[in-house]
């Protein structure tokens, strides 16, 4: 299965994996949690990131650019049909346009009672 897998602090990579359990939970480091994303894509990440404090990775966000949600410690796109109850791999074109969408690494501080989002810049 085709998969982009997003870590913390890096560029996203296109990776081929087993269509597995085992190899989805190695790729974030424990249980699962499917976020769906829209255009059939989920995104795949530790169930437990934020409990165990997996660094924050990416934020989420809404249609207007603000982020809702920020996703701790490594995850992964893939193929999410609506007619199947099974992950698939991402299209050339998805892979395009979640590589664009989480290309830039970011961190995060807390600030006067806000979580302020910066890019990072990496090689």
């Amino acid at each position: 299965m085709r998969v982009l897998v997003v870590e913390p602090e890096r560029r996203p990579e296109m990776r081929e994996i087993d269509d597995s359990l085992k190899a989805m939970q190695e790729i974030v480091g424990g249980l699962i949690q499917s976020i769906y994303l829209g255009d059939s894509v989920a995104l795949v990440c530790n169930d437990e990131g934020k409990v165990i404090n997996l660094p924050m990775n990416r934020g989420l966000r809404d249609k207007d650019g603000q982020i809702y949600d920020i996703v701790s410690g490594t995850f992964f796109l893939c193929g999410a049909p609506a007619d199947s109850d099974h992950f698939t791999s991402l299209t050339p074109e998805q892979i395009e346009r979640y590589y664009e969408r989480f290309y830039t690494p970011e961190m995060f501080w807390r600030m006067d009672g806000h979580i302020v989002c910066l890019p990072l810049e990496v090689d």
